[in-house]
């Protein structure tokens, strides 16, 4: 029997399994990180700590515990947040943290610049996306602007996933689906890098461009003291962790919508047309001929865990969400008229606005911790629902709707989410996420399994059907009112308030 692993590097957290032919979860283990915020606005994690460490430790541990022989792994596949910016040097070692996703805005700067220089317009056609946090050009303008030092010995500009992979083969690859998150220096149209439009790096910096699936290299015997692995066994370009998890809950036809609930909120609609509009992204889906659009939230999962520690430090942290969602729980819908803007850190789409500021609104002395949790839950929800409507405004609603992540355990906060957008959500029998995508992925590069199968390997198990509720009806349009009432203020605090 040939088994496949998979494991995805999170922002908080690292996961890994290890499949059977049938996709039989046979090891899973995980390993805890923090994400680094050295200022207001920063995002940041440890390349070889966080990334290629957990990745090592994981892989340890799945073999010792499922005793399954290194060379009986067919395939390895790795996902990973993103996108991420990481310089590194002529010989791969990384030149400082890596500069995670949309959480991080450092680069309003140099959006602002390269929008002036080049034109929104011009950048949108040919990146088929704007410019905000979630693009790695400007960070990567940031970098040669305000590390000189480092700028100077930069050889290459890595995500996260590639510096895995680079770790395991020795080969600096990116799957098209992730390097289209490198604007202004994709081009969509052609997939393939161009660095013409703005003077911020040059193509050979840049990673080798596969597809998903395609082999990027096989475990060399240095990765193979390290990891335990086999050497020669063959590893994927792999992509990022949102990608996985969508392959993961079975999406794969145009229609389909994957809702992830995890550090962030992020959503893929998988399409058969590149749908350009500025306020979502768009990008190559997995495969040639594929697309697919998406949006993320900037702070979701990442805000209950800011919640917890902040206001339930007095429970166990091992019974802290559980308990936190038993409170909520016992508060009706509508959080007895409580709002909250979880723009915690800025907010990505569809408002793309990095100075955006969190809120409680409406907060009175009958308020309790119950009450400020289902408001952040439900805050969550509308910003979800903020941008189903965008994408039903672009002319791409969805057909279904996949929910997947850590989130799904809370059912306040699933049901919330059903309620505010009018749809139902279906959910899978296994919510392992991406490092099972990964593993399903892995399959279909060594021809082991068909992208059909993914319907076998993990049924829906459950239905969130959705429920109009009076009190949603009524706050959600007071929900953007605010937003829109606030922002100037919230301009006016600056990246520091």
């Amino acid at each position: 029997m040939a088994y496949t692993l998979g494991v995805d590097i999170g922002t908080f957290e690292s996961k890994g399994v290890i499949v059977d032919e049938g996709g039989r979860i046979v090891a899973e283990a995980a390993r805890p990180h923090e994400m680094i915020v050295p200022r207001p606005g920063w995002a940041e994690h440890r390349a070889e700590e966080d990334w290629w460490g957990d990745f090592v430790f994981i892989v340890r541990e799945m073999l010792r515990s499922s005793q399954v022989k290194p060379e009986e792994i067919g395939a390895v596949a790795c996902s990973a947040i993103g996108p991420c910016m990481l310089p590194v040097d002529a010989d791969g070692t990384p030149l400082m943290n890596g500069v995670l996703y949309g959480v991080d805005t450092r680069a309003s700067a140099e959006i602002a610049l390269l929008n002036a220089e080049i034109g929104e317009a011009r950048i949108l056609d040919h990146s088929g996306n704007a410019l905000t946090s979630q693009a790695v050009g400007p960070k990567i303008l940031w970098l040669r602007r305000n590390r000189p030092e480092i700028w100077a010995r930069t050889k290459r500009i890595l995500t996260s996933t590639s510096f895995v992979t680079w770790k395991l083969t020795g080969q600096f690859v990116i799957d098209h689906y992730t390097a289209s998150s490198f604007a202004p220096v994709y081009d969509m149209s052609r997939q393939r890098w161009s660095c013409g439009l703005a003077d911020i790096c040059n193509e050979t910096m840049l990673p080798r461009l596969l597809w998903s699936t395609e082999i990027a290299g096989r475990i060399s015997e240095g990765a193979a003291r390290e990891t335990g692995l086999a050497p020669g066994t063959p590893v994927t370009c792999g992509t990022i962790d949102a990608a996985a998890e969508a392959v993961s809950v079975g999406a794969r036809a145009p229609g389909d919508m994957m809702v992830m609930y995890g550090s962030t909120i992020f959503i893929i609609l998988l399409s058969d047309r590149r749908l350009t509009d500025p306020r979502l992204w768009h990008a190559p889906w997995l495969f040639p001929g594929q697309h697919a659009v998406m949006a993320g939230l900037a702070t979701s999962g990442t805000l209950t865990h800011w919640f917890r520690d902040k206001f339930a430090a007095d429970l166990p942290r091992d019974q802290a969400f559980a308990r936190l969602a038993a409170e909520a729980e016992a508060v009706p819908p509508g959080a007895r008229g409580l709002l909250c803007l979880p723009y915690f850190s800025g907010e990505r789409t569809p408002i793309h606005n990095p100075l955006a500021k969190g809120a409680f609104f409406g907060l009175n002395l009958t308020h309790g911790r119950g009450e400020m949790y289902r408001a952040v839950l439900e805050g969550i929800a509308m910003a979800t629902r903020h941008v189903t409507d965008t994408f039903a405004e672009a002319g791409a609603p969805p057909a279904r709707v996949l929910a997947v992540g850590g989130g799904t355990k809370n059912a306040v906060w699933l049901q919330a989410t059903s309620d505010l957008t009018g749809l139902d959500q279906s959910v899978a029998r296994v919510t392992s996420g991406a490092a099972y995508g990964d593993a399903f992925l892995a399959a279909l590069a060594i021809g082991q399994a068909r992208p059909e199968d993914i319907a076998d390997w993990n049924p829906e198990a459950r239905r969130v059907a959705a429920v109009r509720h009076p009190a949603y009806q009524q706050q959600y349009p007071l929900f953007r009112a605010l937003y829109e009432r606030t922002r100037e203020i919230a301009a006016e605090l600056g990246e520091d308030g």
